[in-house]
């Protein structure tokens, strides 16, 4: 007697790396020129010193503000210490949250990556603040500076004496801007590589 072969077909396994534009010559190109904008716009960020403010003078901080602003009233019930930190936490929690939508729920990567580059630039930003927590000689919000102002209005001023660390303020803001240029530059590093696959997926439909 003859016998049967029986042959399963492999069950396809999740793509965890989806792209919803994967096949759009359009938005290949869209992506590449934005990435070349964003390469040249992070040189631009990183490479001046910390007392240069890149980031503070860049319109991205009038983006970052309001997020920041928000952080104080989100985390107000935590107490003092939390409501100063807020600040500096809504501004990394918001390209945070971007990045998981477009990644987890558009199926963007590429958007992700550029939200990613983002949260690094909010620590570029958090750097002269941080920065200068001693001197006060950065404008704040309602036309006062840190030296002039209320103990408490400089958030840093007020995080950094509370916990003892006031007196490392620029190698704390050195370590900001260390880990905000290299997300960044991770974040640069997986655009390329995206735009690397969706061109071999371009190249293998045609």
């Amino acid at each position: 007697m003859p016998s049967t072969r029986v042959e399963f077909a492999p069950t396809p396994s999740a793509d965890w790396l989806s792209d919803t534009y994967a096949d759009s010559e359009f938005a290949f190109w869209g992506r590449a020129l934005l990435l070349a904008l964003f390469a040249l716009w992070s040189w631009i960020l990183i490479v001046p010193p910390i007392p240069d403010n890149a980031a503070g003078s860049s319109f991205l901080h009038l983006v970052n503000l309001p997020f920041h602003e928000a952080g104080h009233l989100i985390f107000r019930p935590f107490g003092a210490f939390v409501t100063s930190l807020g600040g500096t936490l809504g501004q990394l929690l918001m390209p945070t949250i971007c990045m998981a939508t477009l990644f987890i729920k558009t199926r963007d990567p590429f958007g992700a990556a550029l939200c990613l580059w983002w949260l690094g630039e909010n620590f570029l930003d958090i750097a002269p603040y941080i920065d200068d927590a001693r001197a006060g000689q950065l404008p704040l919000l309602g036309g006062n500076f840190g030296h002039s102002a209320p103990y408490g209005f400089h958030d840093w001023e007020y995080l950094l004496t509370e916990s003892g660390q006031l007196a490392h303020d620029h190698a704390i803001a050195k370590f900001s801007k260390f880990v905000g240029s290299l997300t960044m530059l991770a974040a640069l590093a997986g655009g390329s590589a995206i735009l690397v696959r969706q061109r071999a997926i371009l190249a293998a439909r045609r």
